[in-house]
This record gives C-alpha cells, structure tokens and sequence, in this order.
C-alpha cells in the first residue's frame, strides 16, 4: 500500500515519467519533421505545458477559449483553439487574446467564418483558420469535398481571415480491434487529409498546414508525407484507454487518483472514497491488450474491478480474498480516461521517486467557455 500523508481522494503526478512521455513524443516529431502541438486539454496545466514546449513543441491546442487566456497568461504565446469559436461575448475574448499572441481557430462554415471576420474587423485584428475536416468521429467538421471547397473559395474572400490549412481529430481510430487495425484506420485519415489539402492547392489555395491529432495514431501520423503537425494529448500522462489499445503501458502512466479504503462490507468487496466526482465515470470493457472492464486500474489490485461509481463511493470487486487491503489504507487508481478527471481536481501532487516533490495548481481546470 502507498503512505502519502495527502488527503484523498486527490491526483498523483510521477514526474520522471511525464517528462519521458513528453521527450518521446518530441522524438518522433522530430525524427519525421513534423511540428508537435500538443493538445492542453489533457493536463490544463501551464507548468506542463512549458515543459512541452522546451523539450520542441511548436506551440499548444486548447478545447475552449477560457483554456487559451489561462495559457497566454502562462507565457504561451502560439496557440491552436481545435474548435469553433461562436457567439458575441467568446469573440470579444478572441479578439482581445489575438491581439497579444499568435492565435489560430478552427472553422467549419460560413456562418461560422463570417462572425469570426466582423469580429475580427471590429477590433482591427487578422485571424488565421483552419477548416476542420470531418474524417470519422462525425461531431463538428466537413467532410464533402465540395462543401470543403466552397469554404475555402469564401474564406478567401474575406479581408480579416486567412486560411492556413486543415485539421481534423481521428479519436476514432482508438476503437479499432487490434494495433494493426488502428493503424490502417489511421494511415487513411492522414492519406485523407493529404487528399483535401492537395485538392485545395490545386484551386490555388495556399495549405501551408496539414494538422491531425489523436495519441493513439500518433506513431503513424508522421509517416504520411504531406503532414504538417501533429496534436496528440493524453501521451503526457496515458491512462487505461492507451494501455487497452496498445498505445502504451503502465510504465508510461503517469497520473493516478489516490483513493481510501473506507468499508469492507461483505467478502470480496472494498469501497473506496473516490466516486464519480473524483473518477470520471467513463466504464471502458472493450480492451485487446488484457482482460479489463470497470472504472479503473488499481495499481495494488491488479485483478480488482471497480465496478460502481456513486458520486462519492467507488466499489471494488476484489475477485477474490483482498488480505492485503484493510480499512484506512490508500490505493491508486489509473483513470479509464484521463482528461475529464483531471478537469475534476483543483490541483496535482507532483513526485519524484515516490516522494512529493511539489503541488501544481491545474489552472485551466473547468475553463469550459
């Protein structure tokens, strides 16, 4: 059992190997030449952002401009907003942001690209965009060539906006049934996206971006020629989904939920006083990699499966006697997926050899406008 004198339930950082996964990532951007952008969601946290950019990103991808001021605040001066930005009050902080960083914000129609264009002439900024492409997980994004087509041709007609590329998000491909399956749905998303940009450049348009993004598929991104940066996310701190998909190990787990044992009220079950507002309740079953399904990996009980998430109790069938446990001790659980459980906390415990090294404020937490 673990002995941190911390409160629970609450979050544990190894930090050797966040900045492993965060130097790997950067290697193999670099090894193909591709730019990294790593998408902040994932950790909402500036310190790790910095660290993302000092070991070679290009710059970061937030969800929501409320994460962009958080960032820019840090010192973050080249930021992605890999979403449409709609609505009077957003486009004053927009505008307002783009004034004193280099900002990029993605569109997807024309609607969406006129408002962003007043805005931008109101307040006498340039906005650069990038269409979003619809290549499979079907939310926002176009996916017909010709309406792709049509909103090149009109962004490039307006005075304040200037299209940069394309992007799309293939976190699709994470529900394939093996690695080599991911692997051939995500070499065609990238082929795809090769396809539009050179579509587009054949009309005269100027696709200087190419921008695709998924931990998952990350090891294939770069292989395409034609690719220009990639946006993976959860690499900084993995969690259950990666290590279902093969995409990494517990090695290369990074965060987990410190939790306590608080009853044991019939053999072969423990309740823990993590629940839904400290676990997100994502249930994941469809694992190849190794025989899994619950609400996340107990690092103390390999076997045992979290199988009820209530608010404040989590509920653990063991599989079997749990001896080792007892009421009052603390186990670690690795969260089926990561970025909405870090959205649940204020803050991380930060260690180094097992030791508490430091506490990191998650300052963009709950920015989700």
């Amino acid at each position: 059992m673990v002995n941190y004198d911390i409160d629970t339930p609450a979050l544990l950082m190894d930090l050797e190997r966040l900045k492993n996964n965060i130097g790997a990532m950067a290697s193999i951007a670099r090894k193909y030449g591709v730019n990294l952008r790593p998408h902040a969601k994932t950790h909402k946290t500036p310190k790790i952002a910095n660290l993302q950019i000092e070991a070679g990103a290009n710059g970061i991808t937030v969800a929501k401009l409320g994460e962009a001021e958080i960032m820019a605040e840090a010192g973050i001066k080249d930021i992605l907003i890999a979403n449409q930005v709609i609505g009077r009050r957003k486009l004053d902080r927009l505008t307002a942001l783009a004034k004193k960083i280099y900002l990029t914000v993605a569109v997807d129609s024309h609607v969406g690209a006129q408002m962003l264009n007043e805005a931008a002439q109101q307040k006498n900024v340039h906005l650069e965009v990038l269409i979003e492409i619809d290549t499979g997980v079907h939310r926002c994004g176009l996916s017909d060539s010709g309406e792709i087509l049509r909103l090149a041709k009109h962004l490039s007609t307006l005075n304040n906006i200037e299209l940069l590329g394309l992007m799309t998000h293939e976190g699709h491909v994470e529900h394939g049934t093996s690695r080599a399956s991911i692997e051939c749905k995500s070499l065609e998303v990238e082929q795809k996206m090769v396809s539009h940009a050179e579509t587009l450049r054949k009309v005269g348009h100027d696709i200087k971006v190419v921008s695709v993004g998924s931990t998952v598929s990350a090891p294939f991104i770069p292989t395409v020629e034609g690719i220009t940066e990639m946006r993976p996310g959860t690499y900084v701190f993995n969690d259950v989904i990666e290590v279902c998909v093969g995409a990494a190990n517990w090695d290369q787990c990074a965060l987990s939920v410190l939790a306590t044992v608080i009853s044991m009220p019939r053999p072969g079950v423990i309740v823990v006083d993590a629940g839904s507002k400290a676990l997100f309740p994502e249930e994941v079953c469809n694992c190849f990699t190794f025989n899994y399904c619950g609400y996340g990996y107990i690092k103390e009980l390999p076997e045992a499966r979290i199988v009820v998430l209530n608010e404040e109790h989590g509920v653990i069938d063991t599989h079997g006697p749990a001896q080792i446990v007892k009421i009052g001790d603390k186990i670690e659980i690795v969260p089926n997926h990561v970025c909405p459980t870090v959205n649940l906390y204020d803050e991380m415990y930060v260690l180094r050899d097992g030791q508490i090294l430091d506490v990191w404020q998650i300052k963009a937490r709950g920015k989700v406008q």
